[in-house]
């Protein structure tokens, strides 16, 4: 009863409403209602303040939710290594967050083949535009940029990254002068708007010294979407800085070429991230061993510098 009611409450909280509870659950409002008044009752606290639109959770019940969560990562990290041990084959959830254009491009395709191989592992991929919290949303593995600033996070790099700036061969024959990244303001740049308040910045560094650049750039064209600006790259509207893995394929073909070949921008490397525990579970661990070992093969390797 007790663990059932902690996975009831972390189901609640992170769907965020009573209403959102009662249609993932398939139940009414007031049986979802009934049953949190029921838990705090025997707990003899207030767990959280409530409409039926949106739920605050309460000191006593973010205490309740972290500590608890705990218990139940515990308790599924021991079922799943019962279950592996017994029938040695990878089984349980796994859920997993990345962002849309990395996400459907490569981590889709390999989750696929993951699947495949381990058919009694259940997955979710939830595609975001920014990568979300995976304790707050029931993760169990992040795809980021970089690794994490929080210690309780553990990061494995699954894929070396580096920007590039480049362009079309249509744009590079019209072209302004570029000889130095601070050129960059005469030119039509192709920026990816993340925020509307951000004004883009550029970051570079020299290959062959310490220089670091950072230049504000501008252009007629904007997206929300990377993929967007490549294709406006592709199309000769301006120079972009762009993802090594977003583009490799284009520099290869030649319908993109490489600018200002001494500077290059910044490492952008990919990892996979889950949270530290004392036990992780095997197909955690096996699905990023499996990211590691497929991206390698997968995307050309970084050019050296």
């Amino acid at each position: 009863m007790m663990l059932d009611d902690l996975a009831f409450f972390q189901q609640l909280a992170r769907a965020g409403s009573l209403t959102a509870t009662a249609r993932e659950l398939g139940l009414s409002l007031s049986a979802v209602s009934k049953r949190l008044k029921q838990l705090e009752a025997r707990l003899g606290v207030t767990l959280a303040a409530r409409t039926t639109r949106r739920l605050t959770l309460t000191a006593e019940g973010e205490r309740y939710l972290s500590q608890g969560g705990l218990i139940l990562e515990e308790l599924q990290a021991l079922e799943s290594a019962l279950g592996e041990t017994a029938n040695q084959a990878l089984a349980g959830r796994l859920r997993i967050n990345a962002t849309f254009g990395f996400g459907r491009r490569h981590i889709a395709p390999l989750l696929s083949r993951f699947c495949i191989e381990h058919p009694a592992v259940e997955s979710w991929l939830e595609l975001t535009n920014f990568p979300l919290n995976l304790s707050d949303h029931g993760f169990d593995v992040g795809i980021r940029i970089g690794e994490p600033p929080d210690s309780r996070l553990v990061a494995k790099r699954i894929l070396p990254n580096r920007r590039v700036l480049c362009a079309s061969p249509e744009y590079m024959a019209r072209m302004p002068p570029l000889n130095a990244p601070s050129d960059l303001a005469q030119h039509s740049c192709l920026v990816v708007r993340e925020n509307d308040s951000d004004f883009p910045l550029w970051r570079f560094e020299h290959r062959n010294s310490s220089q670091r650049q950072a230049v504000k750039v501008s252009g007629p064209l904007a997206s929300n979407d990377g993929e967007v600006m490549t294709r406006l790259a592709l199309d000769g509207h301006g120079v972009m800085l762009r993802s090594w893995w977003d583009v490799n394929e284009h520099l290869a073909s030649g319908a993109l070429h490489t600018l200002l070949p001494e500077w290059q921008g910044v490492r952008a490397d990919f990892y996979a991230v889950f949270e530290h525990r004392r036990h992780v579970p095997a197909r955690i661990s096996a699905f990023i061993d499996f990211l590691q070992r497929e991206m390698a093969g997968r995307v050309p390797a970084l050019p050296k510098g």
